[in-house]
């Protein structure tokens, strides 16, 4: 049974607190796969202490700033875990910047997904709401992002879209 969640909205919507709260509903074998790299970014890397610090001593948190499909095939190997991935448009971000191929990428993250055997919750940035960006690299990303964010979404069991800090249920499967 896929048991796969895509949590999406805007900077700040509370889209990785509602992640959160629904891994902690869903188990307590969790894990938090960060997909950000805080770089020489003093406001990155204390954002991201922060994050860790909130969530608490009862997640493993994983590193993937790349290695998303792989981190999430070897976890197949924990008594059920329930997992928050956060989030696939930082991911996509470096994908990107590092010149990988973002749509085989996309298509092994969508292929495990589909068949993912523990609750998965994930986590995406919705961009495509904005004015179109002036530069290139901008619309590609935006573009990239919606073509991962569908693609994600037509094989999770759930899709939320989060404003405001106000779930909205686009998919369930109950």
């Amino acid at each position: 049974m896929n048991a796969a969640c895509l949590v999406l909205g805007g900077a700040r919507s509370g889209k990785s607190r509602h992640a959160e709260m629904l891994a902690r509903q869903s188990g307590d074998n969790l894990h938090y796969i960060a997909t950000a790299e805080s770089m020489d970014d003093a406001e990155m890397t204390a954002r991201i202490a922060r994050h860790r610090a909130e969530r608490g001593s009862d997640w493993v948190t994983h590193e993937a700033p790349f290695a998303v499909v792989e981190r999430l095939e070897a976890l197949e190997r924990e008594h059920a875990p329930v997992v928050v991935l956060d989030c696939l448009t930082l991911w996509l971000s470096n994908l990107l910047l590092a010149e990988r191929d973002i749509e085989a990428e996309g298509a092994r993250l969508a292929d495990f997904v589909a068949r993912c055997p523990y609750r998965l919750i994930m986590v995406s940035n919705e961009v495509g709401l904005s004015i179109v960006p002036d530069n290139a690299l901008a619309r590609r990303f935006r573009d990239a992002a919606g073509i991962l964010n569908q693609r994600i979404a037509a094989v999770s069991a759930e899709v939320v879209f989060m404003a405001a800090g106000l779930p909205l249920y686009l998919k369930n499967s109950s």
